[in-house]
């Protein structure tokens, strides 16, 4: 399966963006860099006996759709000490051991890292930003949204039902992966849960938590006139840096628009619907609203660590009432036309108004 998504990608790029070689050579590198993985993960267990005492407990895990506040919650949560995380480079090479031998060529690998194409206005990164879990899946199994969002959704026959767990489920493997990588994260200190966030949660928030019953979830809210016209600006941004998105032939990007539109419309649809359903313990869920971090985020905060059952500081209670200022003064640099990419106030509003019905009724 992992050889059809390979090839399929491979054509993709090339019939679509015209490249042949570069592709092969990366593929060659991220085959490479999967082995060392493998190799150094086993290795880990072999003389790393913290790691094997080591159980994962408690993780606190992000959820939402990409420019719903997720980033900014997880990396504040990390900072002010609620928990740990991994950073951009740790997910792509999560073994303890070879994290020891890459950390000295950390600033070469920068410079040939594919975060100098995903660093935007948006959405600022480099190797050390703690980042998305979902990148870890991408470069372990060659596989997941990522994937899909990046490449296969330029396809000529839609792939998105390759991703569609409930077409295709491979939660077990992701989250034996998952598993892995917080282990080792958590061992380093293990006072604290593991902060996580996974966008594609989004879509199996149910079977998440059978697998880890003791998670805690923070499912962010963004009303959808920002967060889904942002989101395809981050993502086109990207691609548009890395292969001149905006000059490809308008059939092609209208088509991939299309469907990075549906998959970002469906990941919401997908949460609501489990919500509503029952299929959800809320009793595990705290749904944290993106207009509320901007507006009253000490109030918001206090939430947040009663729901983890946290005990603040002294002094991070100062540190989050002067970011508290920050937030209500906050003015985004990041700009987005609804025309640009075919939309209309009216569509989105009808598209989504299932979350305003639920969870912006006010």
């Amino acid at each position: 399966m992992i050889n059809n998504r390979i090839i399929k990608a491979y054509l993709i790029l090339g019939k679509t963006h015209g490249l042949w070689i570069s592709p092969i050579l990366t593929g060659i590198l991220l085959l490479t860099m999967r082995t060392l993985v493998s190799i150094g993960l086993f290795l880990d267990k072999v003389f790393i006996e913290n790691i094997r005492k080591t159980k994962l407990k408690k993780p606190i895990v992000i959820v939402g759709n990409p420019r719903s506040g997720t980033t900014f919650l997880q990396r504040y949560l990390i900072k002010s000490g609620l928990g740990v995380g991994s950073q951009l480079w740790q997910l792509i090479y999560p073994s303890v051991l070879l994290q020891k031998i890459i950390k000295p060529i950390l600033p070469i690998l920068e410079k040939i890292s594919p975060a100098r194409h995903h660093s935007t206005v948006a959405h600022k990164t480099s190797l050390t930003s703690i980042e998305t879990d979902d990148v870890s899946l991408f470069f372990r199994h060659l596989d997941g949204f990522f994937l899909y969002g990046f490449i296969l959704a330029f396809d000529d026959e839609d792939q998105f039902k390759l991703f569609d767990p409930s077409n295709r489920n491979t939660t077990q493997r992701d989250y034996d992966w998952f598993e892995q990588i917080w282990i080792r994260a958590a061992s380093k200190n293990k006072d604290l849960p593991y902060i996580g966030k996974l966008f594609s949660l989004s879509s199996t928030l149910p079977h998440f938590l059978k697998r880890f019953d003791d998670a805690k979830i923070l499912y962010m809210i963004r009303d959808p006139l920002n967060v889904i016209p942002s989101g395809l600006s981050l993502v086109t941004g990207v691609l548009d840096k890395k292969f001149d998105f905006w000059n490809l032939p308008e059939q092609k990007r209208n088509q991939y628009i299309r469907r990075l539109y549906s998959a970002l419309v469906e990941l919401l649809k997908r949460f609501h619907d489990d919500w509503i359903n029952g299929n959800i313990d809320t009793s595990k869920v705290f749904i944290v609203r993106y207009d509320k971090m901007m507006n009253d985020f000490e109030g918001l905060m206090k939430e947040i660590m009663n729901f983890v059952s946290f005990t603040p500081t002294s002094h991070l209670l100062k540190e989050i009432k002067a970011t508290a200022q920050k937030q209500r003064n906050y003015t985004s640099e990041h700009k987005y036309d609804l025309e640009k990419f075919g939309l209309s106030e009216k569509k989105i509003k009808k598209d989504c108004q299932f979350i305003y019905k639920t969870f912006l009724n006010d």
